[in-house]
């Protein structure tokens, strides 16, 4: 799952490792996620320990906080001296670095931060090892760079090309654990939105 909304104005920003809370509308879009998921017999939960991850898991978790864990291993890439800035303001100040990173975006690396190759390098160990010590189902609350590195590694997508893989605030992905590997049921399911007789599980 991606956090929800933290959005705190109107204005595209880039937004890494800054530590937002949730607006209105990300605790709704939470609110949302826990009573949809009510019957989902989550064995652990896991989230990074920025703010807005932290607290729509928490909202999701309502009784089961005790089955929650924070990993700072799962925090939202970190873009250092881009971090909070407009992207007009970024693309002023540093003049062209958004073509490289447009040119590059798995290996540019922002100023000050690290690239979504180094991003996978931290994240998909750490889902592996959630993996390995943990089975049933679990609840993993990311971020959309985050959740981009897992489902490109799921996938076999180059990471050239996570940005075609939208992730809406507050959405769903649903992953299969089998012997035979990972593979990606649903991906960017957004709430309210009727599930009909489809079990998120």
């Amino acid at each position: 799952m991606r956090h929800g909304d933290c959005r705190q104005d109107d204005v595209k920003r880039y937004i890494g490792q800054s530590d937002l809370p949730l607006n209105a509308a990300g605790r709704t879009q939470a609110l949302h996620w826990r009573r949809a998921l009510a019957d989902a017999p989550f064995r652990r939960i896991f989230c990074s320990d920025l703010n807005r991850s932290r607290e729509t898991a928490r909202i999701v978790a309502d009784g089961r906080i005790e089955s929650l864990q924070q990993l700072h291993g799962l925090r939202e890439i970190h873009l250092g001296e881009w971090d909070g800035l407009p992207i007009d303001e970024a693309s002023r100040r540093y003049p062209g670095e958004y073509e490289k990173r447009i040119a590059d975006i798995a290996a540019y690396r922002t100023p000050g931060g690290e690239s979504f190759a180094e991003l996978a390098a931290r994240v998909i160990p750490l889902l592996e090892d959630i993996l390995r010590k943990n089975h049933g189902p679990l609840l993993i609350v990311g971020h959309a760079g985050v959740n981009r590195v897992i489902l490109c590694h799921i996938l076999g997508m180059p990471m050239a090309n996570l940005f075609r893989l939208h992730q809406d605030y507050g959405c769903l992905n649903v992953i299969n654990c089998s012997r035979e590997g990972l593979t990606v049921r649903r991906m960017n399911i957004c709430l309210p939105t009727p599930l009909g007789n489809y079990s998120p599980l």
